[in-house]
């Protein structure tokens, strides 16, 4: 059974290998610091299966207690406590198997980096930060997981504070993110305004009373209290989970180490917004303008976002622009209703992305931290390993029938074309539909250029070069040749492999045409309007269903350019130039917000500094105050004489100006 002790120890086992590894780093050193960190994330991971255990197969019911009172003001109390149904157990599982796949590869990957235990201590508080989020019970709570693995992001991002670079991207993330945020408490505002409590049960108990409640907030029409707040809310989920416009953060966070990438994009902080989502899909079913919100929104970033991978040449933002498209899947599905398929698709993208960014992290260590693709070709000769998982993370990403992905994409692109939102439908349907050729173009470009073709780098023997992904040396000249990584490297590819290719069979029957998630979230959608006959009829479907020839359209058009007739493509960059631009400036997102909201914000600060602080508060209230003072003060020393006549004077004129008052005011 599940006990409050067993999940205290998931919760807090990550947070005291981070407190130990961060405080007691010179004592303990290198080892101490991942093992310490390792052990706690492991212990989470093998407590965390046996919740999911638990409830799935050995009876257990929703766990839903308070650990102890926050505070109380009056009537109204907040706590500490935890909500674990089907939903949390997946979740818990999802981060914390990712986490410590990524804390074993870290040993390999920053194993000359001078940050090593600071970096080992912020990983595993990531893992407590989003722990606290997936396990809440109340809003509250969800807030703190919220804005702690934002926290720890910021820190991640810029983990290389002596780069420029790192410091403006974890800036950015920090800015983007506030403006979320702010949205994401507004809503929790609303929450209480209406509930007046902020227990998820309760809310969600009683979420129908919202119905025909109204806020007056712009204009004489009100506005349906439901709709504000699920805006709100998804307002956050916009900056968290980087849905366009608030998606520009995510693509620079590849700033941070690989580790941190492959942690941020599959099992944390962006995923965050998607769980949120769905927790609340008892308050999003009331508000279709919120749902129709929720899926334009998400289809779009499927679509537009991941044309910029098209363009990209650094084989992390590759990657980074595929998690963008792909939670903009995950946000179209919770828009269509169908939150099951936006949670499924969140659990099987956790495994294949997490595979591919440390893929590519294999690579950029065998090429001296190189991260161009231009300067690389023919590496499946020295790294088989990597070579075949990144295959199998590609595979899973595009959908390729019987892979993970393809269970959940293809669904998720069902419950899209048969959702009843009108022209929201229609046109996020053709997003997602033509959203699998452009991940299908991207991804097989990624494996050509990199792995495929002749070999764009020079081996020179002896010349030293910068270590570490901050290091600095010639491109495409390096001092050894490529080779595989070590086990600490490659054991973590092959075990996120192996879900990757086996999660999709194993669970799609029970998540999406069964009742594994019971009434942990609201919702329904139809994925093919047929009843389900198993994962390989589903399989052999795919095969002549649409997604599967637009991905195949794709994989056949990236191999014909990138192997076999290279130069088509500095032919298409001339001949389509301006959208080659318009992708590789993406779309103009950064210029426009540091034009408008950077430098108006300064100039906005200028103009209060110089009219206000300067001009009315130094000038007027300070300077002029203090001047008018020391006049007045002049005047009264020149009246204050210390001779008896003048004072006499004074006195007798003052004495008639009040005779001649009174004589007026008798007279009138």
């Amino acid at each position: 059974m599940i006990s409050e002790n067993i999940l205290l120890l998931i919760a807090l086992a990550p947070l005291a290998g981070a407190l130990v590894a961060g405080l007691l780093r010179s004592q303990i050193g290198r080892i101490g610091a991942h093992s310490v960190t390792i052990a706690g994330v492991g212990v989470s991971c093998a407590l965390s299966f046996y919740v999911w255990y638990q409830l799935v197969w050995g009876g257990a019911p929703t766990f839903n207690q308070n650990v102890y009172t926050w505070f109380q003001v009056g009537d109204f109390s907040t706590h500490i406590g935890f909500l674990i149904d089907r939903l949390t157990a997946l979740m818990m599982v999802v981060v914390t198997f990712v986490s410590l796949m990524v804390h074993i590869y870290t040993i390999g990957y920053m194993a000359d980096d001078p940050g090593y235990q600071r970096f080992f201590s912020y990983i595993a508080l990531f893992t407590f930060s989003m722990l606290m989020l997936v396990m809440a019970n109340n809003f509250l709570q969800l807030f703190f997981g919220w804005e702690a693995v934002g926290l720890v992001s910021y820190l991640l991002i810029g983990f290389w504070f002596k780069k420029p670079s790192a410091i403006f991207a974890n800036l950015k993330a920090f800015l983007v993110n506030r403006v979320g945020d702010f949205g994401f408490i507004l809503g929790i505002a609303g929450v209480l305004y209406f509930f007046h409590t902020l227990d998820y049960t309760t809310v969600f108990d009683h979420a129908d009373a919202l119905n025909g409640k109204t806020l007056d907030i712009l204009g004489a029409t009100p506005w349906s209290a439901a709709t504000v707040i699920c805006l709100c809310l998804f307002v956050g989920a916009m900056g968290k989970s980087a849905q366009v416009p608030l998606h520009v953060w995510l693509p620079d966070s590849m700033e941070g180490p690989t580790p941190i990438s492959a942690l941020i994009h599959a099992a944390t902080m962006v995923t965050a917004g998607i769980f949120m989502v769905a927790r609340m899909s008892p308050l999003f079913v009331l508000s279709n303008t919120a749902l129709s919100s929720v899926l334009v929104i998400g289809a779009t970033t499927a679509f537009f976002t991941g044309l910029i991978g098209i363009v990209q040449n650094d084989i992390k933002r590759v990657v980074a622009y595929s998690t963008l498209s792909q939670l903009g899947y995950m946000t179209a599905a919770l828009g269509a209703s169908a939150f099951g398929a936006g949670i499924f698709h969140l659990m099987t993208h956790a495994f294949f992305k997490a595979l591919l960014f440390l893929g590519a992290g294999s690579v950029i260590i065998a090429m001296h931290h190189e991260q161009d693709m231009r300067h690389m070709g023919g590496l499946r000769r020295y790294m088989p390993i990597t070579y075949i998982t990144m295959w199998i993370g590609t595979l899973a990403l595009v959908g390729m029938p019987g892979f993970a992905g393809f269970f959940s994409k293809d669904a998720i692109i069902e419950a899209v074309r048969e959702s009843h939102l009108g022209a929201a439908s229609t046109y996020a349907y053709w997003c997602v539909l033509l959203g699998v050729f452009v991940t299908a173009f991207y991804s097989f470009r990624l494996l050509h250029l990199t792995f495929h073709g002749q070999e764009r780098f020079v081996v020179e023997h002896g010349k030293p070069h910068g270590h570490g992904d901050h290091g600095h040396h010639e491109p495409g000249h390096l001092t050894h040749a490529p080779h595989e990584s070590p086990w600490v490297v490659t054991v973590p590819l092959i075990l996120l492999a192996i879900p990757s290719l086996g999660i999709g069979w194993m669970t799609v029957g029970a998540i999406l045409h069964g009742d594994y998630f019971g009434t942990a979230i609201s919702g329904a959608a139809t994925y093919g309007g047929e009843a389900f006959a198993g994962p390989f009829a589903t399989m052999l479907a795919g095969f002549a269903a649409p997604p599967f020839w637009l991905a195949f359209a794709g994989f056949a058009v990236a191999t014909y350019i990138y192997l076999f007739n290279p130069a088509l493509a500095d032919r298409a960059k001339k001949a389509l130039h301006p959208l080659w631009r318009l992708l590789d400036r993406k779309y103009w997102f950064d210029e426009i917000y540091q034009a408008v909201f950077a430098r108006g914000g300064i100039a906005l600060g200028r103009g209060l500094w110089k009219g206000g602080d300067t001009g009315v508060i130094d000038n007027i209230l300070i300077d002029g105050t203090s001047a008018g003072v020391g006049r007045i003060a002049a005047t009264v020393r020149w009246v204050q004489s210390g001779y008896l006549y003048t004072y006499a004077f004074a006195m007798i004129l003052g004495l008639v100006v009040l005779l001649g008052g009174l004589w007026w005011v008798v007279r009138v």
